[in-house]
């Protein structure tokens, strides 16, 4: 049995093949699909994760998720027996959706720093 993060991004995945999503357009939002699924803030992100990982999404900073630009010849992969399994993007757009995701974590990192800091200060300890 598939896990919930598996589900999320696989229907996200068979949104894209069917058309209903189509490339450039916004993924729904970590609190739409966490609504939508009763899934955990952290069980959204590994499947948009996998996605981006996979070349299916790519992530804009303070803009959120989309799906991944593909040109024809990627198209035309996806009428053939591997459209199953096919990443949307391609080599290009994976590397640029790790690179995205790399970018994020940093920020998310310095966000975390700057709270834990901000809590230390609150309660009197010192900083790091």
């Amino acid at each position: 049995m598939p896990l919930t993060f598996e589900v999320i991004a696989e229907t996200l995945r068979e949104q894209i093949r069917s058309g209903q999503l189509k490339p450039g357009d916004a993924l729904p939002t970590q609190s739409a699909l966490m609504r939508e699924f009763g899934a955990s803030s952290l069980t959204v992100q590994k499947a948009m994760a996998l996605l981006k990982q996979d070349g299916w999404a790519i992530s804009r900073p303070g803009k959120g998720a989309f799906v991944a630009p593909h040109d024809q010849a990627d198209a035309d992969e996806l009428d053939g027996p591997s459209r199953e399994t096919a990443p949307v993007g391609g080599t290009v757009a994976r590397v640029e959706a790790l690179e995205q995701a790399l970018a994020e974590a940093v920020e998310q990192i310095a966000d975390l720093r700057a709270r834990i800091e901000a809590l230390e200060a609150d309660d009197g300890e010192p900083g790091r």
